[in-house]
């Protein structure tokens, strides 16, 4: 089998699209580049989605804690709080067997019991509460002077939230959450670990990388590929990211603008 044959058979098996069989010998540099790469898709599903809700959720909860209202502020406080205090892998374990226990209560709990769902949750969650943490800080920086110049226009409400408070708030929180996006992908490998079954053996990257390193008794070949793999996937969230910071501080001169300093989290 040439490696474009290899492509077209397991380039999509990771989502069901394809050979069913993995190979079991004679294992190739293009059919373990293909798997590892056909995994990477459920990696960046988990990382896209789980992003995508949990910023919403996560201007919801910084501004929450932010808030006079008690009833906002602490059930905001306590959010944060528990999931930035218990580690991730503990999380999906623990919601995990609090779904599968919940299947037997309702039929609407059988999609979580499987990771395209149940790990998109947690890792949504704990993204949220995160990033949450990250605008709050900047909520509290936004220079007085702004919010004082808001007033003196008349600007109070919605109006002053969407034109003054957001856009600084993001330009302020934007190096830091560019960061907690480079985590999430890093973090869905936690998924293959965890009790989320992969379903048929359509497992994520890891998955892959470890059934290769098993059967060829050779953790130096398939771990590599995938650290490379994720090294690209960071490259294409810096380049990303780095636009979205370019377009938020596009009123600044050019000489005040910040450029992204990413900084690797070595301890969560």
């Amino acid at each position: 089998m040439s490696c474009w044959d290899t492509i077209q058979a397991y380039g999509l098996r990771a989502v069901g699209i394809g050979e069913r069989l993995l190979p079991r010998s004679d294992f190739t540099l293009c059919e373990q580049f293909t798997l590892i790469g056909s995994g990477m898709i459920w990696n960046i599903y988990f990382g896209v989605f789980a992003l995508i809700a949990g910023f919403f959720f996560a201007v919801a909860l910084a501004l929450g804690k932010a808030s006079a209202n008690p009833w906002l502020r602490k059930p905001a406080n306590w959010f944060i709080f528990i999931f930035r205090g218990s580690p991730l892998f503990i999380q999906i374990f623990f919601a995990y067997f609090a779904f599968v226990s919940l299947k037997s209560v309702s039929s609407i709990f059988d999609a979580f019991s499987a990771a395209w769902a149940g790990a998109l949750v947690v890792l949504f969650l704990n993204t949220a509460a995160y990033s949450a943490q990250i605008f709050y800080g900047a909520l509290l920086s936004i220079p007085k002077g702004d919010m004082e110049a808001a007033d003196a226009y008349g600007m109070a409400g919605w109006a002053r939230f969407r034109r003054i408070t957001f856009p600084t708030m993001m330009r302020l929180a934007w190096p830091s959450y560019t960061n907690e996006a480079i985590f999430l992908f890093h973090a869905t490998t936690l998924v293959f670990f965890s009790g989320f079954p992969a379903f048929r053996q359509k497992g994520d990257a890891l998955y892959y990388a470890n059934y290769f390193a098993d059967k060829t008794f050779n953790p130096f070949i398939p771990y590599p590929i995938l650290a490379g793999y994720f090294i690209l996937l960071t490259l294409v969230i810096i380049g990303i990211f780095g636009l979205a910071n370019r377009r938020l501080n596009r009123h600044l001169p050019q000489d005040r603008r910040k450029r992204l300093r990413i900084r690797p989290n070595l301890i969560r």
